[in-house]
């Protein structure tokens, strides 16, 4: 069920309202989707159904991002605070210690999660900040030119493009190891979600600096890693292990950056399993 709620965040010109969209379904012990930077909830579409025959299921718009407002005027992006405003939220849907699975944007912000001890588990697929610094200017001038060219098409030529196996792979194979596999609506909303979102540049900036080098105790964490991850490269998975020593590291054959739709029942399986 589509929906939307809204709660208190501190801000530096005191109190504001921040709103923020998600998805919920399912039953069992709360699991939060958090997705990477320029996407939105739909990104785990392939695998909600599975997730939610075992799972109440609840996969958000992060602040800036799919239908979510951006955050109020002077409030940063940065980790900490957006990891804040990640715990109001669960306080305002009364849920207690979620499992939490994020990708890439999302899967640092597990992280940062399960760091405050706010998660019961972490599943972090392709986690951002395990990047030396070439890696990361590489995958900030990827997803730049990812935005630029998602700005640059009309609409009508978004559409012409995702009709086609070929188009889909001009859209989308940054993050897709399979993007034939997507379906054409999914690749245009995904391409105007990549658009439209107002909190792309302020997350790219608060990310410059951004390693992720603590360790995540006494919180079970999984990181998984797509073998065909041409954003996030693969080798990044050996730090985060490097930095998390008791996370379990999970190989993803054939998935990309974003594996969710390259194989769906893998994955599900994946985030079961370190949700347990």
């Amino acid at each position: 069920m589509a929906a939307e709620i809204s709660f208190s965040i501190k801000s530096p010109r005191g109190s504001r309202t921040l709103s923020v969209a998600y998805e919920r379904s399912g039953a069992g012990e709360p699991l939060l989707l958090l997705h990477g930077i320029g996407h939105h909830w739909q990104a785990w579409e392939p695998v909600l159904g599975i997730l939610a025959a075992e799972r109440d299921v609840i996969a958000v718009d992060l602040p800036g991002f799919g239908t979510s407002p951006a955050l109020p005027d002077g409030v940063s992006y940065d980790l900490t605070t957006v990891g804040s405003v990640l715990g109001s939220l669960c306080e305002e849907l009364k849920i207690e210690r979620p499992h939490v699975v994020g990708n890439s944007l999302g899967g640092l912000l597990a992280l940062e999660l399960g760091r405050e001890k706010l998660v019961r588990s972490v599943t972090a697929l392709s986690p951002a900040g395990f990047w030396t610094e070439a890696e990361r200017r590489y995958a900030f001038m990827t997803l730049r030119a990812m935005r630029l060219g998602a700005r640059s098409m009309p609409l009508p030529l978004i559409e012409r493009l995702s009709r086609t196996a070929a188009g889909r792979a001009a859209l989308i194979s940054s993050i897709y190891a399979r993007p034939g596999r997507r379906s054409p609506e999914a690749a245009v909303a995904e391409t105007l979600a990549l658009r439209d979102a107002t909190g792309f540049h302020q997350t790219l900036a608060a990310g410059r600096y951004v390693l992720f080098t603590d360790d995540v105790p006494d919180v079970p964490v999984t990181i998984g890693w797509g073998t065909k991850d041409r954003l996030l490269l693969r080798r990044q998975g050996i730090r985060a292990k490097q930095a998390i020593p008791g996370a379990r590291l999970v190989r993803l054959p054939g998935c990309g950056h974003v594996p969710m739709n390259d194989d769906p029942a893998l994955v599900a399986r994946v985030i079961l399993d370190g949700s347990r």
